[in-house]
């Protein structure tokens, strides 16, 4: 017997005993309950942004361990924008508005599990997901807004 690992996408705050947790738990002989409520209070400051789960249960112990990913960018930018969603045509419609402090505050959240090294390139990734959502940075166009970065102007922000 060893580890046995479930991953799971569950709504932040709101996981229950049913699918996709329960089916996958259960046969592990482990107090599904017990997980569910951990997870609750680790997701808690999701709440309704999906979130990844891992779910490590030792066959042998019954101990568990639960390891909380970071929601998807556009789904931080929504709660940051104040928006159900993204825009349905971004180019011509926009139905947010973010400042530079919350960008790099997303950035700053999802850099661990990003391609960018830097702070000013996990920004960049931040504002080109914004792009294709249709949600404008400091009240500019994002490509206009991406195009500042490139030119050094917002560099004092990402020391």
């Amino acid at each position: 017997m060893g580890k046995k690992i479930v991953n799971a996408l569950v709504t932040g705050g709101e996981a229950n005993a049913g699918p996709p947790l329960g089916p996958a738990l259960g046969p592990l002989g482990v107090n599904v309950l017990g997980i569910v409520n951990e997870i609750n209070k680790q997701t808690g400051d999701f709440k309704g942004m999906r979130v990844p789960v891992k779910v490590e249960v030792d066959e042998e112990t019954k101990a568990f361990t639960i390891t909380v990913g970071t929601p998807t960018t556009s789904a931080l930018i929504a709660k940051e924008a104040a928006i159900p969603k993204g825009s349905a045509k971004p180019n011509l419609e926009f139905v947010g508005d973010l400042s530079i402090d919350k960008v790099i505050g997303i950035a700053k959240s999802k850099i661990s599990n990003s391609y960018a090294t830097t702070t000013r390139s996990a920004v960049r990734e931040v504002v080109g997901s914004c792009v294709s959502m249709g949600v404008k940075v400091e009240g500019k166009d994002p490509r206009e807004f991406m195009a500042e970065i490139d030119s050094g102007k917002w560099d004092s922000k990402f020391a």
